[in-house]
């Protein structure tokens, strides 16, 4: 049976832009001659960019005020967005969800200009589509607000609403919002518990009712 709603993870679940969010951090704190940690990506991956910029200070001795730090960061990204695609499967399942009638929603971790440079080079620009950026809300993913909000939003119960997630920072989000949360990582790993396994979009295909 398909779900009243699903909101999507951006960056790694929806969008293949990890990596690209790993090189930009990476040039902005060799900028300022600091060598990034080679568990950089796992340390940061699913965190919004304050919580990384304390890390940074506290772990590595970064001296740059925020505001340095992350337009650093986001110069290098954006002149590489556009070069983003799609995970594998993750926007046909979208398309199919929608032709479906099913309600959807991007909820990202990320702030608002970096939500619309990804789902831009993805072509995903619908009219109507919600979606909710790291300056929409006051406290960003592990906690429930981000999802509370596309809630709201779309106006659509959370207990009848899927999330999808690739970082267990993003599951916890979703669980705490009492959302069902689809799990669904770069590698196989556990998430957290009460969500959903998978490892494939054949498996979030079955378990949509997509066949």
């Amino acid at each position: 049976m398909l779900p009243k709603a699903v909101y999507w993870d951006m960056d790694g679940t929806l969008v293949d832009s990890e990596p690209l969010h790993e090189h930009a951090l990476s040039a902005a704190l060799e900028s300022v001659g600091i060598v990034p940690p080679a568990d950089l990506h796992e340390r940061v991956l699913g965190q919004a960019a304050g919580p990384v910029y304390e890390m940074m200070c506290a772990e590595f001795g970064l001296k740059l005020p925020f505001a340095d730090w992350i337009r650093r960061k986001y110069n290098h990204y954006l002149v590489h967005a556009t070069t983003l695609r799609p995970r594998e499967g993750a926007l046909e399942i979208f398309h199919d969800l929608q032709r479906a009638g099913v309600v959807q929603a991007v909820v990202s971790n990320s702030d608002r200009l970096i939500v619309d440079a990804n789902l831009g080079a993805i072509g995903l620009v619908e009219p109507g589509l919600k979606t909710v950026s790291r300056n929409d809300v006051r406290e960003g993913k592990p906690q429930p607000e981000p999802f509370l909000r596309a809630a709201w939003l779309t106006g659509i119960d959370p207990s009848r609403t899927f999330v999808m997630e690739d970082s267990v920072t993003g599951a916890t989000a979703g669980l705490a919002a009492g959302m069902q949360t689809v799990f669904w990582p770069e590698k196989p790993m556990d998430g957290p518990a009460g969500a959903t396994n998978v490892n494939s979009a054949a498996e979030i295909r079955k378990l949509l009712g997509l066949g």
